[in-house]
């Protein structure tokens, strides 16, 4: 299981939490020992311990959209990545074959209404950097906490 945390809506020296971010990650690294990520900007910092199950040689994380706006820090499983991927195809550019990039494709499309269109086990940190809003979501049952 992997592991994602957020510092989000930073008004005090971005610089200064990075380091901080860094070692809170580091004390979540047993739950995903195959790849460590960071995001760092003046606004908000992104976090992610990977564990590789799906997409195991493309999976690392943040995941970012092809114009580098939307930030994507997530754990879980998306059962029905292929399905989405196919109607988006020809309409966003994916970067990966991570299973979870359909997620910044549907946010681009369709924004919070997202959630709707997912099927599987997954909790997430969005960071849109040009609106400078987030989005934190999590599957219907909130099976990954």
């Amino acid at each position: 299981m992997c592991s994602v945390f957020g510092i989000l809506d930073i008004k005090s020296d971005a610089a200064a939490l990075r380091p901080i971010a860094l070692e809170m990650s580091k004390k979540l690294r047993h739950r995903g020992p195959d790849w460590s990520g960071i995001y760092s900007s003046e606004r908000a910092i992104l976090a992610h311990e990977r564990l590789a199950i799906v997409g195991l040689n493309s999976g690392a994380q943040p995941l970012y959209s092809p114009d580098k706006k939307l930030i994507l820090a997530v754990n879980g499983e998306i059962y029905n990545h292929k399905e989405i991927r196919a109607r988006y195809e020809g309409k966003y550019e994916f970067q990966t074959d991570s299973d979870c990039e359909v997620i910044l494709a549907l946010y681009q499309d369709m924004g919070a209404d997202l959630l709707e269109e997912l099927n599987g086990i997954f909790a997430f940190v969005l960071y849109d950097e040009e609106k400078d809003e987030y989005l934190v979501g999590r599957d219907h049952i909130g099976i990954i906490p």
